[in-house]
């Protein structure tokens, strides 16, 4: 299911990353849940390409994400 905002998203982003990380994600996961129309594992799909999307711009440093310089 496509989040409308970042409140929507589940805790496990939303209490882990900035809200500037949580926006890429949440764009990332809505773009490819859209693109992959009909597949079965589109949620899951998407979750990988949001979660891939976050690690572009923010590393995880112990327990936080923290942007690439």
């Amino acid at each position: 299911m496509p989040y409308s905002s970042n409140d929507d998203l589940p805790p496990s982003v939303r209490d882990h990353l900035s809200p500037h990380a949580q926006d890429i994600f949440r764009a990332a996961f809505n773009s490819a849940y859209d693109q992959y129309g009909d597949d079965p594992g589109k949620e899951e799909i998407a979750f990988r390409v949001a979660w891939a999307a976050v690690k572009r711009r923010y590393h995880k440093i112990g327990d936080r994400w923290l942007p690439i310089d």
